[in-house]
């Protein structure tokens, strides 16, 4: 009598230790638990740690709450100004419900990368091909607006939308190739005729200053000539004014001796 009780009572024991073991569950700390008992939820949302549920009767569904990073596959279109593109995105997105991430939809992943694309493929037909190019902060926040929208009844939170690139047709980089080299020369010549401008009025400055400083004049005509000498030309012409040649011949006369009076 007293081993029957005890192998009865082991035996109990070992059911135990099996409805134990299945009824165990672990939730790790980035996850959540959704128990769906008999088809229908049950209760609020396990927390991360050690949870039991009825075995048979409860099904544990774990959904993952980390951020992630989904690339939205290039989408081509043509944009407002009738020029066809090829545009990629990446969308970065988290749940912050895991009762409706299940419940609300079959597949929150591919829900939200469904919505991206067609949300882009809308962004790109509102935009013209220099917003796409140079405002894009602008058109990341019009796309995460327009993702997040239906996300947030999916219990999914867009954080962030980010175009990568823009790719364009061969012709459409080589005229934009072309507009670029005229702009930077139209800026090259705009500079050049600055910098003349600003010449021409400091020359017509320094002409109107020797004008009234003749001795000016002389000076700068000393000045290129040694400029010239120095570089070892061994013919120098240069034409020099009336007035520097009879300055020359008074100083020689005034330097000429005076000759001794003829005795008679």
């Amino acid at each position: 009598m007293v081993q029957e009780l005890v192998t009865a009572g082991v035996a109990l024991l070992c059911v135990c230790l099996v409805y134990a073991a299945a009824a165990a569950r672990v939730v790790k700390q980035y996850e959540r638990g959704v128990v769906f008992r008999l088809g229908r939820l049950a209760g609020s949302v396990r927390e991360p740690g050690f949870t039991l549920v009825v075995p048979g009767i409860d099904r544990l569904r774990k959904v993952n709450m980390q951020i992630v990073t989904m690339p939205v596959p290039a989408q081509e279109g043509i944009t407002r100004d009738n020029v066809t593109v090829r545009v990629d995105a990446v969308v970065y997105f988290k749940v912050v419900d895991a009762a409706n991430a299940v419940v609300q939809v079959e597949d929150y992943r591919f829900a939200v990368s469904q919505m991206a694309q067609t949300s882009l493929r809308s962004i790109i037909g509102k935009s013209e091909l220099d917003d796409l190019l140079a405002d894009r902060e602008k058109l990341n926040q019009g796309l995460e607006l327009m993702i997040d929208s239906p996300a947030v009844g999916w219990g999914v939170q867009i954080d962030r939308v980010e175009i990568k690139d823009v790719s364009l047709p061969e012709s459409m980089k080589r005229s934009m190739a072309r507009q670029a080299e005229a702009d930077r020369e139209r800026r090259a010549r705009v500079i050049n005729a600055d910098a003349e401008l600003q010449a021409s009025k400091k020359l017509a400055e320094a002409a109107k200053q020797m004008s009234e400083q003749p001795a000016a004049l002389q000076l700068r005509l000393l000045q290129t000539v040694v400029a010239v000498a120095a570089e070892k030309n061994s013919t120098l012409v240069l034409p020099f004014p009336v007035e520097l040649l009879r300055f020359l011949e008074r100083a020689q006369q005034s330097a000429r001796p005076a000759a001794p009076p003829v005795a008679r």
